[in-house]
C-alpha cells in the first residue's frame, strides 16, 4: 500500500514539472519572432551564462558535472536497496571493502552526492546573481529559477527521506519489513528527482 500510494503521488508531481515544463516552452516560443528579426532572444542571453571554456570547447561544464554526480547517486541508491532487499542493513567486512557494504553505507554514499548536487546547485546560483542573472531580470530568469529551485526543493525533501530511515534502521534493534519497504519507497523517489532533473538538465542547459 505504502509503495502504491508513493507512486500514485509521485505521478501527480510529475504533472507538476510538466506545467513547468509547458510554461517554459510557452515562453520560449514567443521569442521566436524576435529570433527571426536577428534580434538576441533572452534564451540567447540566458543560456550564455551556463557556457565554460574548457579544453577550448564550449559547454556547461559545471552542470555537467554537477548532473554526473546525480545520475550516479541513483546507481548507489539502487545498490542500497538490493542490499536491502536482501536483508544487509550493515557492513560485514572492513570500511573500504566495498562488495561488503549494506544498505547503510551505499545510502550514506547517496546522501553525500545528493548533498553535493545541492551544493554544486546554490554555487552557481550564485555565480548567476553576480552576474545579474536574477529571479525578477526577465521570464527567462523566472522561469529557470521556479523550475530548478523546486526541483532542488524536492532533492532536499529525499535527503530528509535518507535521514529519516537510516535513523530508523539505527534505533530499531532488528530490520523489520516496513522498514524494508521505507528503503524502497525512497529508492523510487530518489529515482524520480532525478529522472526530472535529466528532463530539466536537457532542456535548460543542452537544447538550444
Amino acid at each position: 500500500m505504502v509503495a502504491v500510494g508513493t507512486v500514485i503521488w509521485l505521478a501527480s508531481e510529475l504533472m507538476f514539472f510538466a506545467a513547468l515544463f509547458a510554461a517554459y516552452f510557452n515562453l520560449r516560443n514567443h521569442t521566436t519572432a524576435m529570433a527571426a528579426e536577428g534580434q538576441q532572444t533572452m534564451w540567447q542571453w540566458g543560456s550564455a551564462h551556463f557556457m565554460q571554456d574548457w579544453f577550448g570547447i564550449q559547454l556547461p561544464w559545471f552542470s555537467i558535472i554537477n548532473t554526473t554526480i546525480l545520475v550516479l547517486s541513483s546507481v548507489t541508491c539502487q545498490v542500497g536497496v538490493m542490499r536491502a532487499e536482501n536483508g544487509f542493513v550493515s557492513r560485514t567486512g572492513g570500511l573500504l571493502n566495498v562488495a561488503k557494504w549494506g544498505m547503510r553505507e551505499w545510502y550514506v554514499l547517496t546522501f553525500a552526492m545528493g548533498s553535493f548536487f545541492i551544493g554544486g546547485q546554490a554555487f552557481e546560483y550564485y555565480q548567476l546573481v553576480s552576474e545579474g542573472f536574477l529571479l525578477g531580470t526577465n521570464a527567462y530568469t523566472s522561469a529557470f529559477y521556479l523550475a530548478t529551485g523546486f526541483h532542488g526543493l524536492h532533492v532536499l525533501g529525499g535527503l530528509i527521506l535518507f535521514l529519516f530511515m537510516l535513523g530508523r534502521t539505527y534505533v530499531a534493534r532488528t530490520f523489520t519489513h516496513e522498514q524494508r519497504v521505507h528503503a524502497i519507497v525512497t529508492s523510487y523517489y530518489w529515482h524520480f528527482v532525478d529522472i526530472v532533473w535529466i528532463i530539466l538538465f536537457f532542456v535548460i542547459y543542452i537544447i538550444r
